[in-house]
């Protein structure tokens, strides 16, 4: 198995959370594209500003590696029509993937409508552009029954409205800025993950979040994951272990 083609590299901090200067956090993205090149990760993920960069870098080093973004992070409470319009600057940048930030509050709120609507529309833009689209439901925030019921709801639209692009939809779990109490995981959990594969399924399912080492990506994979987000690409994929909460 090459894990290395499951893992998407991900750094996602704003220069005020990493506590750095903007320029030195473009440099941290950037680090994490060229990281992902050496490697040979599927997939660097980045944050909308730093796309353009980072697509010049991988089509100057002639690299298979794919860049991908987030979408409303790490909220997803802004507009449709704000989602949509990052999302086509994304697009227009040469993001490969959309990771849109479902809008999981009104969802828990009762408002499925909103959430079809949005996972409607933003999967359309995606895959009218040929790109891959993941929905990020932020598992840490909802019990099972409700990780059962978003990923239900997800699977629905995508397979009532676009057949045959199953595999180009993803179900994901978490951004990792989910701010919990009492030591609570903010990430994936093997309970949360299992929830989605048996609700989401045909959709894939990315684990992100709390899979800090190479058996615990295994272990994710072996169970059906087909992506795993992760600020330790490199040391999970050498057979080492995450320092990072991400």
């Amino acid at each position: 198995m090459d894990i290395r083609q499951y893992l998407d590299s991900t750094y996602l901090k704003t220069a005020d959370q990493a506590g750095v200067p903007e320029d030195r956090n473009r440099e941290t993205a950037l680090a994490l594209v060229q990281e992902a090149i050496e490697e040979g990760f599927k997939l660097a993920m980045i944050r909308p500003e730093y796309v353009a960069d980072a697509k010049h870098m991988v089509k100057e080093a002639n690299a298979t590696v794919s860049i991908g973004t987030v979408i409303d992070f790490p909220n997803g409470t802004s507009p449709l029509e704000a989602k949509l319009a990052e999302a086509e600057k994304a697009v227009a940048d040469g993001a490969d993937e959309l990771d849109y930030v479902c809008n999981y509050r009104a969802f828990l709120e009762g408002d499925e409508d909103l959430v079809r609507q949005e996972v409607l529309e933003g999967t359309r833009l995606g895959l009218e552009h040929l790109k891959v689209v993941k929905w990020i439901i932020e598992v840490a925030a909802m019990d099972l029954g409700e990780v059962a019921r978003i990923s239900a709801l997800i699977k629905s639209v995508v397979v009532t409205h676009f057949e045959g692009h199953y595999n180009e939809v993803f179900v994901k779990s978490s951004t990792g800025f989910f701010e919990t109490t009492g030591g609570k995981p903010n990430g994936a959990t093997m309970e949360a993950v299992v929830t989605m594969l048996e609700n989401a399924a045909p959709l894939p399912v990315k684990a992100a979040g709390g899979v800090r080492t190479y058996e615990d990506a295994a272990q994710m994979i072996s169970i059906g994951v087909k992506r795993i987000g992760t600020s330790a690409a490199k040391a999970i994929a050498h057979g080492g272990a995450s320092q990072n909460a991400y």
